[in-house]
């Protein structure tokens, strides 16, 4: 399916909705004018001046306007860039497939769980989610994430799964690695998410890469079902591919909701990181609840506990 955008000021996306009157369609994307479906090229407008053409005849439907600024993104641009990371051996203009992407937040936090997030942007859907402002999740603060997601959650399919705290810490003091579970949690997304979009296949799975892919099917031994088929591994994958970009994003936004019904718990604002404001955080929640609550809370094998409990003493110790 071919794609082109141009750039309208509201006075000429007036006139295109006038010039398409006849096939305005009643269900509008979000943050759009209009959106329009002709036999061969549906057009949305965007109140940010952008207007998408997708379909068999997009480039030359959008060529009628052709006094109008194209995009950026038009006809002939990426609409990512495709220069995979060195050694991720990806196919050739990877950024313009159909991919699932899969990414985890909340790993390097000591409060609040892990989540982790496999997205299925098809080549389709590529213009809209960057339309929407779908990119890198660490250049968007947590009430850009939150925006976004609610607007693409309902755009493409994903699967979503969160580790919390308390499994999190049986599994840790069973002898699993961070890096196991990881490892488990996003097999079984991609897992979940073949299955939401079956028969359909997508052409290739992108997973951020956290570990060698031979120590991540290490990590799978002895798993009922592994996917295997066409999948890949980079660093930095928020970058190659706008499904690890949404990917990312979904996983924030659910980390993000769980941070705030534990600060709720908690009686106060939880710090995110792990940092020496989340040994002070740690600390008045000792103080508060009790040591025999932390699990519930943190990841109790960051170094960030004894901090807490240091701190915790020498206040005791003060009284």
């Amino acid at each position: 399916m071919g794609h082109a955008v141009i750039i309208a000021t509201q006075a000429d996306i007036a006139k295109l909705k006038e010039h398409y009157s006849q096939f305005l369609l009643d269900k509008l994307p979000t943050g759009s004018v209009f959106s329009a479906k002709t036999p061969s090229c549906t057009i949305t407008a965007y109140k940010s001046g952008k207007v998408l053409f997708q379909g068999a005849a997009a480039e030359s439907e959008a060529a009628r306007w052709n006094g109008l600024q194209p995009s950026e993104s038009a006809v002939g641009k990426k609409p990512i860039a495709t220069k995979p990371a060195p050694g991720s051996h990806l196919p050739p203009n990877f950024g313009h497939l159909s991919v699932i992407g899969s990414d985890e937040v909340g790993t390097g936090d000591f409060f609040g769980p892990i989540t982790v997030v496999a997205a299925y942007a098809r080549q389709q859907d590529l213009p809209l989610l960057k339309e929407l402002g779908v990119r890198d999740s660490k250049d968007l603060n947590d009430e850009k994430i939150i925006s976004i997601a609610k607007d693409i959650k309902n755009v493409i399919p994903f699967s979503l799964l969160t580790l919390h705290n308390e499994k999190y810490n049986e599994l840790q003091q069973s002898g699993m690695t961070q890096g196991k579970m990881k490892a488990i949690l996003h097999n079984q997304a991609l897992i979940h998410l073949l299955g939401k979009i079956a028969p359909e296949k997508p052409e290739a799975i992108l997973v951020d890469q956290f570990a060698q892919p031979e120590i991540y099917y290490a990590h799978l031994r002895g798993q009922k079902k592994v996917v295997r088929e066409n999948v890949f591994f980079s660093t930095k994958a928020e970058g190659l591919h706008l499904s690890v970009a949404a990917a990312s994003i979904l996983a924030r936004y659910a980390f993000i909701r769980h941070f705030e019904k534990l600060g709720e718990e908690a009686g106060f604002t939880i710090p995110k990181g792990a940092g020496a404001k989340v040994d002070e955080a740690a600390a008045k929640l000792i103080l508060a609840k009790g040591q025999s609550t932390l699990p519930h809370f943190v990841k109790l094998h960051f170094a960030n506990t004894q901090k807490a409990m240091a701190l915790v003493a020498k206040r005791r110790g003060s009284f």
